[in-house]
């Protein structure tokens, strides 16, 4: 089992590159991961048809940035509590990933986040339709990432993941390799032996 500190070690060694542009609405979400099985596990959810933008993909906990948010960790939280029931102070921040601007002009800021298990969620069924676990032994597989031809997006390369029924795409597959090349080095050697 890989100790949550390996997170936090490999996190701390990750350079963010921000990015900031007029006219670019400012967005956080939350990685979560927590212990199921003795198997780290990333929650993911799907939105559903009501809500305005991202209607039905698959995506992180989160959202745009209000005023009533001190900075963009506040808004990740605050998003994470209003959609999948999660009280901020169970969410121990272990480190971000880099700014991520998307095709519908929202700069993503991606907090990563270990949260404890089981947990008693409390979905708003007005913005999710569903909470789907991904293994992180799922994730590690050499094969997991599918590169998207020769696309990118401010310089990402675009990539998507299969997962049971579900095909995880655009800034959630980028989120998600971004954070799994972060971490690979520093957690490999434990998942191997």
């Amino acid at each position: 089992m890989i100790p949550v500190e390996k997170f936090r070690q490999a996190l701390s060694q990750f350079r963010k590159e921000t990015f900031t542009q007029p006219g670019w609405v400012p967005a956080a979400v939350l990685l979560p991961l927590y212990l199921k099985d003795k198997d780290w596990h990333v929650l993911l959810t799907r939105r559903t048809d009501k809500v305005v933008h991202h209607k039905g993909q698959i995506s992180f906990p989160g959202g745009a940035y209000e005023e009533v948010d001190r900075n963009l960790l506040e808004t990740a939280l605050r998003e994470c509590q209003e959609e999948i029931g999660l009280n901020p102070q169970d969410a121990v921040i272990l480190g971000e990933l880099d700014d991520l601007p998307t095709i519908t002009n929202f700069v993503i800021s991606p907090y990563v986040a270990s949260i404890p298990y089981p947990y008693p969620f409390a979905v708003n069924t007005d913005e999710i339709d569903e909470l789907i676990e991904v293994s992180l032994k799922s994730l590690l597989r050499k094969d997991a990432f599918e590169l998207m031809g020769q696309a990118t997006r401010q310089g990402h390369k675009l990539y998507r993941f299969r997962h049971e029924n579900y095909e995880i795409w655009g800034a959630t597959a980028m989120i998600l390799k971004q954070f799994m090349d972060a971490i690979r080095d520093e957690i490999e050697p434990a998942t191997s032996g």
